[in-house]
């Protein structure tokens, strides 16, 4: 898919592949990062839209690659904490229609420490019946 930032991500200077396996790779773009700082992306090799569509041999070697990951954020960033989650469709928040785990390491001293990813969809406000 030539306009999928995740499958040309070798030509975009903006993207870092930090590790990556037969089927998956870790991507982090500081300028897509906002507040999120060190976070990053998990996605398949293959452009697969969204988790429902992976193969079982691209689901299992994201979880094989989430726990390197994990292993190279505790050395490198020391975090308190992890979200880790998909987003699916256009109204579950899916902004790029490639597949992608979000894994964002969380820190004591934020703001928003101690709120987790459904902290803003169980607020009264989201209440539609």
């Amino acid at each position: 898919m030539t306009d999928c930032p995740f499958c040309r991500w070798a030509d975009d200077p903006d993207q870092r592949l930090v590790c990556r396996n037969h089927s998956a790779l870790f991507l982090q773009n500081e300028k897509t990062q906002g507040a999120l700082a060190e976070s990053g992306v998990i996605v398949p090799i293959r452009h697969a839209e969204t988790v429902f569509d992976l193969t079982a041999d691209e689901v299992q070697a994201t979880f094989q690659l989430l726990a390197n990951v994990k292993t190279w954020m505790d050395e490198t960033y020391r975090p308190d904490g992890y979200n880790i989650g998909w987003n699916c469709g256009a109204v579950g928040g899916q902004e790029i229609m490639h597949a992608h785990l979000h894994v964002i390491p969380r820190f004591a001293q934020e703001p928003f420490a101690g709120r987790g990813i459904r902290f803003w969809l169980k607020q009264e406000a989201n209440r539609w019946r």
